[in-house]
């Protein structure tokens, strides 16, 4: 049985996914964005037990060396980056939640309203962002609890829109990140060095587990159905329980400790002579060689 219940309307995606592993098994190789120290087992077996040539080469998201660099990383953000990091600036170290579900993921109203109910309760503070915009003259917004940002103001920030995710995620006040598990954003918070609520929506189950139950750098938000774009139903009691676990207490510090691990790891395997830097090299010089 797989370890998640799955919404029997896949056929396409279903489709998709074998014409993927159609692909990959006739390609030469394969370059991934990860780095061998994050899922060495993984890594090992694909190459010795399957016999396959791969190349991991990340984290790609360092190669944004600069705040422009990172503020433009995808499309062009909603907010004023230096407004957004004036805002944490003001905060105290590991302090603030991020939340960020992704470009695709589409939350009913329903769900929206748990999220921001679950927020205010754990007492924490955040930032938002949310794939909604604010209609000209619309003084109260459905989706959202009556009053709620009043209530919050200068405790939580709402990003409409798209958000500078790789230059939040940075900042030394982020002290967890609320995310749907997709593979961009799952690095983008292992390379940070910060530890995660594991909400999956879609096809990420599977890293929601390397996350929680291999790396131990996360907690699971409860979500056990796949329903495409909306995700499983998650209450606001489950919301405020996971945002708590995960800022407060010693098991916090923990995963706190054992995220920042990882980030030194990641930052040396795109150093000269550490493990991305070397698979580069050597993917350069194979590639070369077949020219020839």
């Amino acid at each position: 049985m797989p370890p998640f219940e799955m919404n029997p309307e896949r056929t396409g995606f279903t489709r998709l996914l074998e014409e993927m592993k159609e692909s990959e098994m006739r390609c030469y190789g394969v370059v991934v964005n990860s780095f061998y120290e994050l899922e060495e087992v993984y890594a090992d077996h694909y190459r010795k037990v399957l016999g396959r040539k791969t190349w991991h080469i990340g984290p790609l998201s360092f190669s944004n060396t600069d705040i422009e660099e990172k503020t433009h990383r995808g499309k062009e953000v909603s907010i004023n980056a230096h407004e957004c990091l004036k805002w944490l600036d003001m905060k105290e170290p590991s302090s603030v939640v991020y939340l960020c579900f992704g470009s695709l993921v589409k939350f009913p109203d329903s769900q929206l309203r748990d999220i921001a109910t679950g927020l205010e309760a754990s007492g924490q503070q955040f930032i938002w962002v949310v794939r909604k915009s604010k209609k000209d003259g619309e003084e109260r917004e459905e989706w959202l609890p009556e009053g709620f940002e009043k209530r919050m103001e200068g405790k939580g920030l709402i990003i409409r829109g798209w958000a500078p995710q790789v230059l939040i995620l940075d900042h030394e006040a982020i002290g967890a990140f609320v995310t749907h598990c997709g593979w961009n954003s799952t690095l983008e918070g292992v390379s940070a060095g910060v530890p995660m609520v594991t909400w999956p929506v879609g096809a990420e189950f599977y890293n929601e587990k390397l996350v929680t139950e291999v790396l131990k750098i996360g907690v699971p938000v409860g979500a056990k159905k796949w329903v495409r774009l909306v995700g499983d139903t998650i209450k606001w009691e489950a919301v405020e329980k996971s945002v708590k676990r995960i800022m407060e207490g010693e098991e916090a510090e923990e995963l706190r400790n054992k995220a920042k691990l990882l980030s030194q790891l990641a930052r040396r395997a795109v150093e000269e002579g550490g493990s991305s830097n070397s698979d580069l090299n050597a993917l350069i010089e194979e590639l070369g060689s077949l020219r020839h």
